[in-house]
């Protein structure tokens, strides 16, 4: 499979905190990649570095045959060919649900708004929230809220789709909404690298796992045989809390 994404050797350090220690991976084109870890291990500084929203301290980053850690590299336009979602939904409150979803659209890649809003349409049509377009995100369950987060994230036809911890923050009743848009999207061939605590759905959607501990990926392989034969004695200590 081709390396739509890797990294290589890629470290990171907040004063002087080793948070990612030498973290090489690939994520090939309509590849679903999951990675997993306990609180603090590094996932959500994973998913900041690849998208620029971090700088790395070294090794280097290469999406297709662009090397976008290059510090010459024009970030604003890197992050324009991923998606990403964070764990807070991080929807602009004074913005309507369409106008959310249509913003990257029409400011960064300077879509006219008609064909923006009829594109965001679909989108929300597709997420179950047409009926929402003109509300405020105060208007809605965190499930929607997540779920338009992730529309936006796809208005632009990103080339990768970052997702973290996106159901770390819901009610427990509204987690299956969000996941089970998620299973759609990659069922749809999106190229998804996801940082997530929810083992189960990991197992099930996922192409591969890694398992990402102190800064370190410990192991990575299919789901079957992460999960069902972990190598790592580390790994089987950490899940061992999931099937205890």
């Amino acid at each position: 499979m081709t390396a739509l994404l890797r990294a290589e050797g890629v470290w990171k350090s907040f004063d002087a905190r080793d948070v990612l220690r030498g973290v090489s991976l690939e994520l090939g084109v309509h590849e679903v990649v999951a990675v997993i870890g306990a609180s603090g291990s590094g996932k959500s500084t994973l998913l900041r570095c690849l998208n620029l929203l971090e700088p790395i301290d070294d090794g280097r980053i290469l999406l297709g045959d662009e090397d976008i850690s290059d510090p010459r590299v024009n970030a604003n336009r890197v992050r324009g060919r991923f998606g990403i979602v964070f764990q807070g939904y991080n929807l602009f409150p004074h913005l309507t649900v369409l106008d959310n979803v249509t913003l990257a659209s029409r400011v960064v890649h300077r879509m006219p708004r008609a064909a923006a809003e009829s594109h965001a349409m679909s989108l929300l049509e597709r997420v179950g929230l047409a009926d929402k377009a003109r509300a405020h995100p105060d208007r809605l369950s965190g499930g929607q809220q997540q779920r338009v987060a992730i529309a936006r994230a796809i208005a632009t036809d990103p080339e990768v789709l970052l997702l973290d911890e996106i159901t770390s923050a819901l009610d427990p009743e509204l987690v299956g909404e969000v996941l089970e848009l998620v299973r759609t999207l990659a069922e749809d061939g999106a190229t998804i690298l996801m940082a997530t605590h929810e083992m189960a759905f990991a197992r099930d959607i996922a192409h591969r796992v890694l398992f990402l501990d102190q800064g370190t990926i410990v192991e990575e392989g299919p789901p079957s045989q992460l999960f069902g034969a972990p190598r790592e004695a580390r790994t089987r200590e950490f899940l061992a809390r999931f099937t205890a």
